[in-house]
């Protein structure tokens, strides 16, 4: 029975993950049709919300009270979320998806740096050697030894800044309201994304289209050369499904459903499928090149994740037998 509980969760985290992967690609084709990252977002995270409210109207009978301050604090670090996600799609405005996904695998080694912060404890040697893992393979990955390559320093930035934020999402989903079913929880924590995303649809694409001191805002956050325009509300229809689907309703449930049966050890390794996921759409939906080298790069950055989490793998495969 225990056998059968893992290969449930290997694959519900599996999915989950995945779905996470064909995000990037996805914005890719929708900035390809004219569409922008607030556009995008906007779609994404109201069409979220209202996936997750039916989810809780039909729950209901599951629902907890929330104890005092949690929901200030769900709402306040779940903002994360519409952080990570405007990060992200910004980021492959400028750059490919296949290194936008890398540089989003940096949370790896930033949440080990935030963990030893916040804990007071100094990482262990597994874990400083994970991390030169991870950033060796992000040089290899992102291709910086071959001169010829044009990387955009507006997406390394942003995608930075994604990786940090992700790392935010993690750590606090695993220590906040944790008594709380995963659907209440979620619906909160993208209430507080929604509030991002909502302020940045204001100061990057509405406020500068009706107010004149409002468009530098606008060259801030995007490449696009043909001017702002008007919400186009046709994106909720074209791709804001999918995205609120892939992007804000199955990830979390599929995850949070199968990291129970996984454990995190064999759950983390699992969930990494996300990068060569997103690599692998990328190459056959954008005609995105990949060298040999960044597979490589990309091989390492999987072989540091495995690495960091062997000892807890080994733990749930002597439960197992």
């Amino acid at each position: 029975m225990e056998t059968k509980n893992i290969a449930k969760g290997v694959l519900l985290v599996a999915l989950g993950s995945s779905a996470y992967g064909m995000l990037a690609t996805i914005v890719k084709l929708a900035y390809g049709e004219g569409y922008t990252t607030a556009e995008v977002t906007t779609s994404q995270f109201t069409l979220g919300l209202l996936g997750l409210i039916i989810l809780n109207i039909i729950n209901r009978k599951k629902l907890k009270p929330i104890q005092k301050g949690d929901t200030t604090k769900l709402l306040i670090f779940g903002s994360s979320m519409g952080f990570t996600s405007l990060f992200y799609y910004l980021s492959v405005q400028y750059i490919n998806v296949s290194i936008g996904i890398v540089l989003l695998m940096q949370s790896v080694w930033i949440s080990i740096v935030i963990e030893s912060f916040l804990d007071k404890v100094l990482p262990s040697a597994r874990k400083i050697l994970a991390t030169m893992m991870v950033l060796f393979g992000t040089l290899l990955a992102t291709n910086v030894f071959n001169q010829s390559i044009d990387l955009d320093i507006r997406g390394v930035f942003w995608g930075f800044l994604a990786a940090c934020s992700f790392s935010t999402t993690m750590f606090v989903s695993n220590r906040i309201a944790t008594y709380l079913p995963n659907t209440q929880k979620s619906l909160f924590m993208l209430l507080g994304g929604a509030i991002v995303v909502g302020a940045f649809l204001f100061f990057s694409q509405i406020g500068p289209y009706y107010f004149d001191g409002l468009k530098s805002f606008y060259n801030l956050f995007s490449s696009n050369t043909e001017g702002i325009s008007a919400f186009d509300a046709s994106i909720f229809l074209r791709y804001g499904l999918f995205l609120s689907l892939f992007g804000t309703i199955l990830p979390p449930l599929l995850l949070t459903a199968g990291f129970p049966n996984t454990g995190l050890g064999l759950g983390s390794i699992v969930s990494s499928i996300e990068l060569p996921v997103s690599v692998l759409f990328a190459f056959f939906l954008l005609n995105e090149k990949v060298e040999w080298i960044q597979w490589l790069g990309i091989a390492c950055i999987l072989g540091a994740v495995f690495y960091m989490n062997a000892n807890q793998l080994k733990s749930s495969h002597s439960k197992i037998s």
